[in-house]
C-alpha cells in the first residue's frame, strides 16, 4: 500500500492532504472562487498556482496529492510539477476515473462533467492518467460511486481493475450522494477471486455532513485507507459563510473557521487522510492548522448540532453555482 509511505511522516500535517479540484480548472462550484481566483484563469495562470500551492504543501509537510481525469488540466499540472521535483519521492499521487471533463476551459458550459462508469471509459482514462503520470500514479479510485453505479456490478471491469492492482496500482473508489453509506458498504463486498478489490475510500464528511461516518469506520476497520473529501463543504464552512458555532469555536482556538472544520473531521479516529481543497497558499496555510486544533468534548457537541440531514444537505451542494 503506497500510504504506508504516510506511515513514516512525523510531521503534524502528513494526515492532511491536497486535492487540485479547485485549482485544475477555471469553473468549480466551491464559494468564494471570484475572489480566490480572480478573473485571470488561463491555463497558465492555474498551472503556476498549482505548483505553487504543491510547493508549499510540501515543504509543510503534506505528502498526499489527489486529482481527477474532470478535474480539468489537474494531472497535467500535478505531472509538470513531478517532473521539476525529481528529488521527491516521499508522496503518494491519487487520481479518478469516470468522469470526463467537458467545459472546454469555460466557467459558463451547459455541463462541466459527464459520468460514465463503463469499462471502456476505464479503459481511455487508465490510458490517458498513464501518459500524463506514469509510474509516479499510485492510486485510481473510481469517482462518485453511488449505489446504483455499474462499477459496484460490472464483472469485467473488477478483473481488469483487479489486474491493475496485480501489477501494483492500489485500486479505491470515491463516493457522493445522500447515500454514501449504502454505496461504501456496497463496496466492500465487491470480491475478485475471494479478495476484496478495494483499499481505499474517498468519502465526504464534514460538519454539516456526517452521514457516512459509521460506513466509513466500517471500511476502516476493513483494512481499507479513508481519504475525507469536501470537510469545508464547498466553502460552507469558512469564514465569512461558516454556521455561528464554528466561527465562534474559531475565535477560541485563535484560528480559522477552517481549521477548526477540518479539525472535526482529523479528529475522528478512521480519518486517514483529509483534503485540503484550498485554492491559495493562504487558504492552505490556514487549513493545515486543522492538526494543532485540540477540541473538547464540549466543542465537539456544539459541532455535532451542526449536522443536516443528507438528502438537504446534497440538495443544497447541487445548487451551488459553477463559478
Amino acid at each position: 500500500m503506497p500510504f504506508a509511505r504516510l506511515a513514516t511522516a512525523t510531521t503534524p500535517t502528513c494526515h492532511i492532504g491536497l486535492g487540485l479540484a479547485a485549482v485544475g480548472r477555471p469553473g468549480y462550484i466551491n464559494l468564494g472562487r471570484d475572489h480566490d481566483l480572480g478573473e485571470d484563469r488561463s491555463v497558465e495562470t492555474l498551472r503556476t498556482r498549482t505548483h505553487e500551492l504543491l510547493d508549499a504543501a510540501y515543504a509543510q509537510g503534506v505528502r498526499y496529492f489527489d486529482a481527477a481525469r474532470s478535474y480539468g488540466r489537474s494531472e497535467e499540472f500535478l505531472a509538470g510539477w513531478l517532473n521539476t521535483r525529481s528529488d521527491i519521492g516521499d508522496v503518494v499521487v491519487g487520481s479518478k476515473w469516470g468522469y470526463t471533463y467537458t467545459a472546454d476551459w469555460r466557467t459558463d458550459a451547459e455541463a462541466h462533467e459527464i459520468k460514465d462508469h463503463s469499462l471502456a471509459t476505464y479503459e481511455r482514462q487508465r490510458a490517458e492518467s498513464g501518459e500524463l503520470l506514469g509510474d509516479r500514479l499510485d492510486l485510481y479510485q473510481i469517482h462518485s460511486v453511488t449505489p446504483d453505479s455499474p462499477a459496484l456490478t460490472d464483472k469485467e471491469l473488477h478483473a481488469r481493475l483487479a489486474e491493475a492492482a496485480a501489477q501494483g496500482l492500489t485500486v479505491g473508489f470515491s463516493t457522493s450522494g445522500p447515500a454514501q453509506a449504502d454505496a461504501i458498504r456496497t463496496a466492500l463486498a465487491v470480491m475478485v477471486d475471494g479478495e476484496p478489490l478495494f483499499r481505499t475510500v474517498q468519502s465526504t464528511y464534514n460538519v454539516l455532513e456526517t452521514s457516512a461516518g459509521p460506513a466509513l469506520a466500517e471500511a476502516h476497520d476493513a483494512g481499507l485507507t479513508v481519504i475525507v473529501k469536501e470537510g469545508m463543504a464547498n466553502g460552507r464552512l469558512a469564514d465569512p459563510h461558516a454556521p455561528d458555532a464554528v466561527r465562534a469555536i474559531a475565535e477560541e482556538a485563535g484560528l480559522g473557521s477552517d481549521a477548526v472544520a477540518l479539525a472535526l473531521v482529523l479528529r475522528q479516529p478512521w480519518a486517514g487522510v483529509v483534503l485540503s481543497g484550498a485554492a491559495t497558499a493562504v487558504q492552505l496555510s490556514s487549513n493545515l492548522h486543522a492538526a494543532v486544533v485540540d477540541l473538547d468534548d464540549e466543542q465537539q457537541s456544539r459541532l455535532d448540532a451542526l449536522a443536516e440531514e443528507p438528502v438537504a444537505y446534497w440538495e443544497r451542494r447541487g445548487q451551488l453555482p459553477w463559478h
